[in-house]
């Protein structure tokens, strides 16, 4: 039996250990990068394009004003830009952005709210309404908590008037420094934006827009059968939909949207296991078409690679059941000892660790980003296979609190899984260090840390409703265009 476990746990092992590979690979592809390509930048008295902003919201009181006064500051001729509200909300949002939307309209620009009966398709339902009845050629979408920039348009459409698709810009974030949770959420962030991105872009690979701080061609959203809400990752979807159909994108990873980060654990996971199986229903639904498609073999196999990539959550929920039971029973004659399978455990931290130093992480912050990443393991593990087996589900929004009190909270777990499994990591930490086997030590410890924060942080008796009005305090700070990971790559 300990030699089938065995055997289990060195496949995880090389499995992860692959994942780290992966993780290195993209990270010598950001090396290789060079600054943002700038296509010639509109000029005052030039003949701008006319362009729509979509403000998709549902319960989002605490920020919605913030929204629409940073749309409508946008450095953009007035009579060329109008501002939809997609509003969904069951509470008082509207109310909430009806003076900035009286202000937006003082200014000239065309503001209006557009509302339906009903969530059918959540927010890609939202979008497909909207671009209904949008005036402009380009379209650009933002989330209720994203602050754009005013040179938001001026440094984006140029890119799509010479003939890209869609242009993504890298998001930043106004609370990253309010908690350890905070900066931990911005540095797992940033591995994607600051390097996974880019490193995408850099390498000719297919890469995706994110949902929010983006510019579309509308020719191409209709072009690739527009929004569908079959999946949870619409943005993913269209994405790759109008990839297989030739669409260019283009990613700047110099220019930043910041937006929150969400400020309670709860809220995190819900935000990531929505993603993760959209996600999974994203690879479900076009893997198919993209092995068949008729582009470089490294294009697919990046494509392939970032589909797939929240399986590796299963694994290391895997490996965190079947590493205390190898290290207890390591003694036996069949198993000698773990010095391989420890060093290729190390070697995939190791490979994280380096992807999000590169993406701007502190070192300090390291530990808790590499700790946070396991304990999302058995959330995420359910996410991706609810995904691959289960239904669409619902679209769960995430809180937001403009900086200030919040109005609302997420759901929080109803089973402790992780818990249990930080129970595990103990005991097998206090046999190892009682027995001498001090190199499981800091891997075991890890893990510990990682299903304790978790567990501590999501079962009830931190939040005893599943949603509930509490208010919520934040630290908010703005970011500079660019940052110490730009500036020092």
């Amino acid at each position: 039996m300990t030699e089938v476990v065995y055997r289990c746990y060195l496949a995880v092992v090389a499995l992860l250990a692959l994942h780290g590979m992966h993780r290195l690979a993209l990270l010598l592809a950001f090396r290789r990068c060079g600054p943002d390509a700038t296509p010639k930048a509109m000029e005052l008295g030039q003949e701008f394009p006319f362009v729509t902003v979509q403000l998709p919201v549902y319960n989002e009181r605490d920020v919605v004003a913030r929204l629409v006064d940073a749309v409508a500051g946008l450095s953009w001729p007035a009579d060329r830009i109008e501002i939809q509200l997609l509003d969904d909300s069951t509470d008082d949002t509207a109310a909430a952005a009806a003076p900035a939307l009286a202000r937006a309209r003082r200014l000239g620009i065309v503001a209006s709210v557009v509302r339906r009966p009903d969530r059918v398709g959540y927010k890609a339902g939202a979008l497909a309404l909207g671009l209904q009845q949008a005036r402009g050629r380009y379209i650009a979408i933002f989330d209720a908590d994203f602050v754009p920039e005013p040179d938001f348009l001026t440094r984006t459409v140029p890119h799509l008037i010479a003939g890209a698709s869609m242009v993504q810009v890298r998001w930043g974030h106004l609370n990253r420094d309010a908690s350890t949770l905070t900066r931990t959420q911005a540095a797992l962030l940033d591995g994607h934006f600051v390097v996974e991105q880019p490193a995408r872009h850099a390498l000719g690979a297919w890469f995706n827009f994110n949902g929010t701080a983006g510019v579309w061609d509308r020719v191409a959203i209709e072009a690739a059968g527009g929004w569908q809400h079959d999946t949870l990752t619409e943005d993913l979807d269209l994405s790759y939909r109008a990839l297989l159909g030739g669409a260019r994108f283009v990613y700047l990873r110099e220019a930043q949207v910041p937006a929150e980060v969400p400020d309670t654990l709860p809220a995190f996971l819900a935000q990531q296991r929505r993603w993760a199986r959209g996600s999974v229903q994203t690879a479900r639904k076009l893997l198919p078409a993209i092995l068949r498609a008729k582009v470089a073999a490294r294009v697919r196999l990046e494509a392939v690679a970032h589909l797939t990539a929240n399986f590796a959550w299963p694994l290391c929920v895997a490996l965190a059941v079947l590493l205390p039971i190898v290290v207890v029973t390591r003694g036996s004659a069949t198993l000698g000892n773990l010095g391989l399978d420890l060093t290729l455990v190390g070697f995939s931290l190791w490979a994280n660790a380096a992807f999000y130093r590169a993406g701007g992480a502190a070192w300090r912050d390291i530990p808790a980003v590499l700790a946070l990443g396991i304990g999302m393991g058995p959330s995420q593990a359910a996410a991706a296979f609810e995904g691959l087996f289960g239904p669409v589900g619902e679209f769960v929004r995430t809180p937001k609190n403009g900086g200030g009190a919040g109005s609302y909270r997420a759901a929080v777990s109803r089973i402790p899984i992780e818990a249990l499994l930080a129970s595990l990591q103990a005991a097998a930490v206090v046999w190892a260090a009682w027995n001498g086997h001090y190199a499981s030590l800091p891997v075991l410890m890890l893990f510990c840390a990682g299903f304790g924060w978790v567990a501590i942080q999501t079962q009830p008796w931190r939040v005893p409703q599943a949603i509930r009005v509490f208010p919520v305090r934040t630290t908010v700070s703005h970011l500079t265009a660019s940052d110490e990971a730009l500036a020092g790559k």
